[in-house]
């Protein structure tokens, strides 16, 4: 496969298709490389930067000037041997320097190409995650109820269409690579991706008509799914079924919220402010380490507000490599430096994947 992407989505689609034993060239600009390289600090010691390091293992790392003539031969006889190419260039930068997606895919019949745009194939618009999270929908949702608009701690939106683009081309490979120039050629939005996973919120929206307003760590459908403060550290609490709420009630030992009224969800809802209202005022008397036990022996859904560092304490993580990913997938390289192959792939084109 070969990664002609930059930033997040489209490398992240490359390592996760590396992860799962694909052999990926990542292709990136002579002299400054991808611009992640430069987002920081942080950089470990030999000068990454962690942002880089985060989404490009099971690379091989190749960089080109894409106004060279030579580059482009190099580059149009990778693209010869490889199953897959992930680029998400502006529209016509690629086909100005002899490397037209449409032409390469009738040239190679087993070629698959993706491409990932922000907002689709006809905007020049750059696809900037803090942009779409904001015109996605998701900003207006998230947040408290009375502040602003919030984006999410994570490039998200960038997360979920590098995943879109694995799938799609995961499906294409498992079913043969069927069809055209233009039925081989995958388009993935930012825009799109982000839309998508509104999922519920979408579709509550649609049934309504009603725009989805903000509500804080609380849910708009489920009564108590939330944060409480404790007498130590915040918790949240997730109820998801009648069940699960009168498993709370008992282990609380909270004899209001027995009244038949709060029996079910509906009827959480409807007194949302009193059900919330009494769990905060016994959540409070008491430390997490108390309640998480009374909950968890109770099998009520619940859980501690932890940092970064301790969550992953719970997964096997590299400073180099990134989390894990889980079986099948594997890590079998390190992330490149800049060109680090580029020797090596010019001398011998595919071959080079096993000799590095």
């Amino acid at each position: 496969m070969l990664d002609l992407s930059r930033v997040l989505a489209g490398p992240l689609a490359g390592m996760i298709l590396g992860d799962l034993g694909a052999d990926v060239i990542k292709v990136e600009r002579a002299q400054t490389g991808d611009d992640t390289r430069g987002w920081g600090p942080p950089f470990d010691e030999r000068g990454q930067s962690a942002y880089f390091l985060s989404c490009n293992r099971n690379k091989l790392g190749l960089a080109v000037d894409l106004d060279l003539p030579a580059d482009q031969r190099l580059l149009r006889t990778l693209i010869e041997g490889a199953d897959v190419v992930i680029d998400n260039f502006r529209p016509g930068v690629l086909a100005k320097r002899g490397l037209d997606p449409h032409t390469l895919l009738e040239r190679h019949p087993r070629l698959l190409w993706c491409t990932i745009t922000g907002f689709g194939l006809a905007s020049e618009r750059p696809g900037y995650d803090f942009v779409v999270q904001a015109e996605s929908g998701w900003m207006s949702i998230t947040g408290e109820a009375t502040g602003d608009p919030m984006k999410v701690g994570v490039a998200l939106a960038d997360v979920v269409t590098g995943r879109d683009a694995a799938i799609a081309i995961l499906a294409m490979l498992a079913g043969g690579r069927r069809g055209g120039a233009a039925e081989r050629r995958l388009h993935v939005s930012l825009q799109h991706s982000a839309v998508s996973a509104l999922i519920n919120v979408a579709q509550s929206a649609l049934v309504t008509g009603s725009d989805a307003p903000r509500w804080g760590n609380a849910h708009p459908n489920l009564v108590p799914y939330e944060l409480f403060d404790t007498a130590g550290k915040p918790i949240v609490v997730a109820v998801g079924s009648d069940a699960q709420f009168a498993a709370l009630v008992d282990a609380l030992d909270i004899p209001m919220l027995r009244d038949p009224k709060y029996a079910t969800n509906a009827g959480r809802l409807a007194h949302r402010e009193e059900v919330t209202g009494a769990l905060r005022l016994r959540l409070i008397t008491a430390d997490d380490a108390e309640w998480l036990g009374r909950l968890r022996d109770a099998q009520v859904p619940c859980g501690l507000v932890r940092t970064v560092l301790e969550a992953l304490h719970d997964v096997s993580a590299s400073e180099l490599t990134g989390v894990a990913p889980l079986a099948p997938g594997s890590v079998r390289r390190v992330p490149p430096t800049l060109d680090q192959h580029g020797a090596l792939i010019r001398s011998s084109g595919w071959d080079a994947v096993a000799r590095a």
